[in-house]
């Protein structure tokens, strides 16, 4: 039988070009990694033909910033930095990226640290999926924009879905509609994945964190109920995952 450590050990080990090839033929889906500096080292052809260059060289070697100038390129490079310095995950953004012939279209971005044999983070390889939402206006997913970007950054905080609706300017039926079209979930379930996104990436990375600082540091009123919430959507308590991603 086949360990999960060897399964690992092998995923590892494919090649860039072959994760290239899986997504060039995936046009609503842009991959990319990069490097330490945060210039592109591989890309698929999706993001060639969206940035407007002739082929995936012209990209190597380049920011964000550089590929799509100082207005989105500037936000783009400030999360790469993130990423890259701090070892921060980024999940389920909702931001504008430009479609092609650069009109301006709506993703939700993926990006993630990637780290060498002694755990040095050395890049970031990520996604940015295209949403298929034309009923939904570009005002409606700026606002919306203003709201996951509020999640994201207060999590740890009590937030309320009425008052998210209500600072960027929805009504919570509204809010709550358009949240459900574009991830498949409500603004309390979008907020428990934030906090148990972090949780998990706590757990796995932080040795020295308690369960209990974990637990305050995402939110939750105390230990036992960010264990009881954590085992009913992952299926371990916080102390199992820890000892399960360790072993792995």
């Amino acid at each position: 039988m086949v360990s999960k450590a060897s399964v690992t050990r092998a995923l590892r080990s494919i090649d860039t070009a072959v994760l290239e090839s899986l997504f060039d033929s995936t046009p609503d889906t842009v991959f990319f990694v990069k490097n330490r500096d945060l210039q592109y080292v591989a890309v698929s052809s999706t993001l060639v033909e969206r940035s407007g260059f002739e082929c995936k060289s012209h990209l190597i070697g380049r920011t964000a910033k550089e590929v799509f100038g100082d207005s989105l390129g500037a936000s783009f490079q400030e999360q790469d930095q993130r990423v890259v310095e701090d070892s921060e995950e980024i999940r389920d953004r909702l931001e504008l990226h430009l479609y092609r012939g650069r009109t301006p279209g709506w993703c939700l971005t993926y990006k993630m640290p990637v780290r060498d044999s002694s755990g040095a983070t050395v890049g970031l390889v990520g996604i940015s999926r295209d949403l298929q939402q034309p009923e939904i206006s570009d005002s409606v997913c700026s606002r919306l924009v203003m709201a996951l970007e509020r999640i994201q950054q207060g999590y740890a905080e009590p937030l309320r879905v009425d008052e998210l609706a209500r600072d960027v300017g929805l009504s919570r039926a509204r809010f709550e509609r358009h949240l459900r079209r574009i991830f498949g979930l409500t603004p309390g379930q979008l907020l428990a994945k934030t906090r148990l996104d972090v949780a998990s990436s706590m757990l796995r990375d932080s040795e020295q964190v308690t369960i209990s600082e974990v637990a305050h540091a995402c939110g939750y009123s105390d230990h036992s109920a960010f264990s009881r919430h954590f085992k009913s959507v992952v299926g371990l308590t916080p102390t199992e995952f820890r000892q399960a991603v360790r072993r792995g």
